[in-house]
């Protein structure tokens, strides 16, 4: 079973996906202009507009959802993976793959939003939805639906409250059981209360945890200032194989910076549309120009907090290729947290396991919430017109159990078959999103247009001579009707 499902990942995630993403997301930075740039200040501006309606959360609540799923255990564990398999130059292209990264989830969320329906008075939408409307492939939008419910469901939310009992465990001393019993007992409280309830913690827990993990590191980069010139001096000389010592890991540092990227901001999987779909917003645009940037946010932001605290302090360790150490300031440190939990601890002694093991839980479980979040939009579409109650109680019960039982004991084979679930879904996005990029594109330039008009910009499907749009087509005038 294990040679099996690793073999699988060996192709799922082999290094020619890889660059297929890149490639995906420098094809659609081109075709919108570079949008990541050019509408940088409008991204800013949309976060804070929009309200929640009975139906929908508001732009910021989408966002922070969206960003409960991307910011993880991959923005502490994966950048240390990746400095010490790629170097520092690794997180120059961490940075890369997040600036082209941006415009896949730009054309991936506002897909959602224009093929999105309303279903028991609340939106859905997503991959599932807009391949079976946009492209009219019910059976490949059923494949997606069944891939993401069992990757989200069943195989990844262990792998994440594992995570959190071991930091507790080597922090505090908890027993993994008892963290594992608080966790299922707080994602309890939050999911039962239905997706507005999700929204209102994400809101509330996301900035918090974000913005006190980046202090941190402002704190730890001010106390190292000296340094500021050599460690970005190094990351891009490393990133261009231009460091004697780094030099000769510059495909590495391409590999691993964009394989890390990627896992961190998820640009492109298919994980953030189901979050963009369930924002109250007038034009499809304006919930994926608020999606790019919380790709930014993600790795330009949390992703280099976590760089910058272990390449300032030195708390790393880089392997050859050949297993030989180019760098070995760590003796018998396993990468992974335990990087930045030396950094901190060089700079604030004992407070490093503590801070790491809050941090881990923080981003750990709000991206279990997302999980649900996801797992319950693709059942929502699979049972479309019959009953849902049975089926949504099961879902919960079922990743409660899951969350549980990961804390207590995961095995390696959870994580391998969690990237198994992963990457089909990130397959079949890919093939759809290429397929469908013209509808997003058209939307970008109406939105555009509108802007220029001094318009706050309404979508009009008909107008742009886009089908099965049906909810922007029938429902959305009665909606604003019925809210002023």
């Amino acid at each position: 079973m294990e040679g099996f499902v690793s073999a699988l990942n060996s192709v799922l995630w082999s290094t020619p996906v890889i660059y297929i993403l890149l490639g995906v997301g420098l094809l659609f930075s081109i075709l919108t202009r570079f949008l990541q740039v050019r509408h940088i200040k409008e991204m800013i501006k949309l976060m804070f507009q929009g309200k929640s309606s009975e139906a929908g959360v508001s732009s910021f609540q989408a966002l922070a959802i969206a960003l409960s799923g991307r910011v993880g255990t991959g923005n502490i564990a994966g950048v240390a993976t990746a400095i010490a398999f790629g170097g520092p130059g690794a997180v120059f292209w961490m940075w890369a793959i997040a600036f082209i990264g941006a415009s896949s989830a730009f054309i991936e969320s506002t897909l959602a939003q224009i093929y999105k329906v309303k279903q028991d008075g609340q939106y859905r939408g997503g991959p599932a939805y807009f391949i079976e409307k946009g492209i009219g492939w019910k059976w490949f939008a059923v494949l997606f639906a069944f891939a993401a419910l069992i990757a989200m469901a069943i195989l990844m939310p262990g792998v994440q409250s594992n995570s959190i009992a071991l930091g507790m465990e080597n922090a505090f001393g908890i027993p993994k059981a008892v963290t594992g019993l608080a966790v299922v007992v707080l994602l309890a409280v939050i999911i039962f209360g239905g997706v507005k309830r999700i929204a209102t913690a994400a809101q509330l827990i996301v900035p918090f945890m974000a913005i006190g993990y980046i202090v941190l590191s402002l704190i730890i980069i001010l106390m190292n200032i000296t340094e500021l010139p050599a460690v970005i001096s190094l990351i891009f000389r490393s990133a261009f194989a231009l460091d004697s010592a780094f030099g000769g890991l510059i495909g590495m540092a391409i590999s691993w910076g964009v394989k890390r990227g990627i896992y961190s901001n998820e640009a492109g999987q298919g994980t953030g549309p189901h979050m963009a779909a369930a924002a109250e917003v007038s034009h499809p645009a304006k919930q994926g120009l608020v999606q790019a940037f919380s790709v930014y946010i993600d790795t330009l932001f949390v992703c280099s907090a976590t760089a910058f605290m272990i390449l300032f302090t030195g708390m790393y360790n880089t392997e050859a290729p050949d297993g030989s150490f180019i760098v070995n300031n760590l003796e018998g440190v396993e990468a992974g947290p335990g990087y930045t939990q030396a950094a901190i601890d060089s700079v604030i002694p004992g407070f490093g396991a503590g801070f790491v093991a809050i941090a881990l839980f923080f981003f750990a479980f709000t991206t279990i919430m997302a999980y649900y979040y996801i797992a319950e939009t693709n059942i929502a579409y699979l049972i479309r017109g019959k009953s849902g109650k049975i089926p949504m109680l099961l879902l919960k019960v079922i990743l409660l159990g899951v969350t549980f039982y990961g804390a207590v004991k995961t095995a390696g084979l959870a994580w391998a078959l969690g990237d198994v679930g992963l990457g089909i879904m990130v397959w079949l996005n890919v093939i759809a999103i290429l397929i469908l990029a013209k509808p997003a594109l058209l939307a970008l330039k109406d939105y555009e247009q509108q802007k220029k008009q001094g318009k706050d910009p309404v979508f009009d499907p008909k107008a742009l001579g886009i089908k099965n749009a049906d909810y922007w087509e029938t429902e959305y005038k009665k909606d604003q009707d019925q809210a002023s």
